[in-house]
């Protein structure tokens, strides 16, 4: 309350106070402290002051155990500390959380009462997870790849846990609300490689926490969004705003439409490929920054179209590259165009010629300045890069990659020590046996180019987000998100964000584990690339 100074006058303290009158004046301050007080007893529920706007962001913290994990949200909700429920989100709509390990994606945004909410509870529908491997000596097809999905036509609620580590108080014109799906206790499986019925179970373990969004975001703490792959489906020239449709991963989702995002773009936003607003057209395949504004949408910060005649774009972990042919696969985690977009492939079959064109991710832009060859062509891409594949129509099995563009990626691992070179600190990290760089290392048909599969060196220079609890130091478990080049059978990465790193899953919540209808496809290689074991598990 503002302070008044009251000074006296002449005219009043000429007429002395009554008795009554002074009685009333005290009468009338004990009542308005007590109306002021009562707020602040009982239950303590705060008055809602307005409504607030709130964007749900998802995203996860994962270790590299799983290569997608695929769910169907079907209602987000908050409860009050009154006990009443308000709406987060009510729908269909399917996310992909391993490509978003340690990032954030825009989900949904709501207007809701500004007050304090205790719990929050997520319903699902179809959810997925799946591994990569090799098949064992014992498979019809041994060292062949082998990739298994478990997956449940409905998720049981009580399968569904969302963790508040304090109470959310939602305030101001906007915020954001952080789910983030802890994806290690999340999946409860036997083996990655599995014939016949097997026990598993999917127990979606979600965190979430307040946001506060900056007008200048720098990280997925403060409202930046990094490397959102999109098709142009809408642009409005006058208004500087375009809408994106996101892509679907390889979670069959019943949903009625992909997820759209609308973005606007200004003075600051830097184009790639596309020279300006003007460049971009409907149906252009776009990856974009962006800055999460207080409606809920997006401000551009970067745009790219890596091939502006690209008809189908998709995005995932390299899985094998032949050393007798031009081919190659990759796991389509996200896929989107006229192909894609109408039958969805869990793998891509791509051919190399002599036109296509190599790159790395416009989010980089410290490449060349990197103390070691920071190279990335047909001649050393290796197994577990994280790519994105542009291609025209899909006429036959085999595609013709048309652009191939390295993406940053995240890997955990412990650190093993640390070593000034250049403007960088290059730090030796030792990465799990389940990483998909020690796991595919070694495959029939494919050339083997790395000489410790199990290592990677990572440089990290001033500019990078360190959000990290734990020190960048040896024997920390971290995360780390950049680009992997392969430098003459080394893994390097240009590190771009730091985080607190995930531990073995043990495994331990097992809630409605039971065995799941098989199906299993395999694929001979018939002289070409790598042979495939696909199996998937239903309950």
């Amino acid at each position: 309350m503002k302070a008044t100074q009251f000074t006296s006058s002449n005219r009043f303290a000429a007429t002395p106070l009554t008795a009554p009158v002074l009685l009333g004046i005290i009468l009338f301050a004990v009542a308005a402290l007590t109306g002021c007080s009562s707020a602040g007893t009982g239950s303590q529920i705060p008055t809602p002051r307005g409504d607030t706007k709130v964007t749900v962001l998802l995203s996860s913290t994962a270790n590299d155990q799983l290569q997608e994990f695929g769910l169907v949200f079907q209602s987000i909700t908050l409860t009050r500390q009154s006990g009443t429920k308000v709406i987060l989100f009510s729908g269909l709509s399917g996310a992909e959380f391993i490509d978003i390990n340690g990032g954030v994606q825009p989900f949904a945004t709501a207007t809701i009462p500004q007050e304090t909410y205790t719990s929050a509870r997520v319903t699902l529908g179809s959810a997925q997870f799946t591994c990569v491997t090799l098949a064992p000596s014992s498979a019809p097809y041994p060292g062949g790849i082998a990739t298994s999905t478990f997956a449940y036509n409905q998720t049981p609620a009580a399968n569904v846990s969302v963790n508040l580590p304090s109470p959310i108080v939602v305030t101001g014109k906007s915020m954001g609300l952080l789910l983030d799906l802890q994806v290690a206790p999340s999946a409860t499986y036997p083996s990655c490689y599995t014939q016949g019925l097997s026990a598993f179970s999917i127990n979606p373990n979600f965190n979430m926490t307040a946001v506060k969004l900056s007008s200048q975001p720098n990280n997925p703490r403060n409202g930046k969004v990094s490397g959102i792959a999109g098709e142009i489906t809408a642009i409005d020239a006058a208004n500087g705003t375009f809408t994106i449709a996101e892509p679907e991963g390889a979670l069959t989702c019943p949903c009625p439409g992909a997820n759209s995002l609308s973005v606007s773009a200004d003075n600051s936003t830097v184009f790639q490929g596309a020279g300006s607003f003007s460049s971009l057209a409907v149906g252009t395949l776009v990856d974009v920054d962006a800055a999460i504004q207080a409606d809920g949408s997006l401000r551009a910060m970067r745009v790219a179209a890596y091939d502006s005649i690209a008809t189908n774009v998709m995005t995932g972990p390299l899985l094998f590259v032949s050393s007798a042919v031009p081919d190659f696969y990759l796991m389509g985690r996200k896929q989107q165009g006229q192909d894609y977009s109408a039958r969805g492939r869990s793998m891509g079959l791509y051919a190399l010629s002599s036109s296509t064109v190599f790159q790395t991710s416009g989010q980089f832009s410290n490449v060349a300045t990197l103390p070691f060859s920071a190279v990335f062509d047909g001649s050393n891409m290796i197994a577990g890069q994280n790519m994105s594949v542009s291609s025209q129509s899909i006429v036959s099995q085999y595609t013709g990659a048309t652009t191939i563009t390295l993406m940053p990626q995240t890997v955990n691992g412990t650190v093993l020590s640390a070593t000034p070179s250049g403007g960088f600190t290059d730090y030796t990290v030792s990465l799990a046996p389940d990483n998909l760089f020690p796991t595919l290392a070694v495959q029939p048909g494919q050339t083997t180019l790395l000489s410790n599969p199990t290592v990677m060196e990572i440089y990290v220079d001033g500019s990078v987000q360190r959000l990290n609890s734990q020190p960048l130091a040896s024997g920390s478990t971290l995360r780390f998100n950049g680009l992997v080049f392969n430098d003459n059978g080394t893994l390097r990465m240009d590190c771009a964000q730091v985080n607190d790193g995930v531990t073995a899953s043990s495994q331990s919540n097992s809630v409605g584990s039971q065995a799941g209808l098989v199906r299993t496809t395999q694929n001979a290689s018939n002289g070409r690339a790598q042979t495939m074991t696909t199996t998937r598990l239903t309950h």
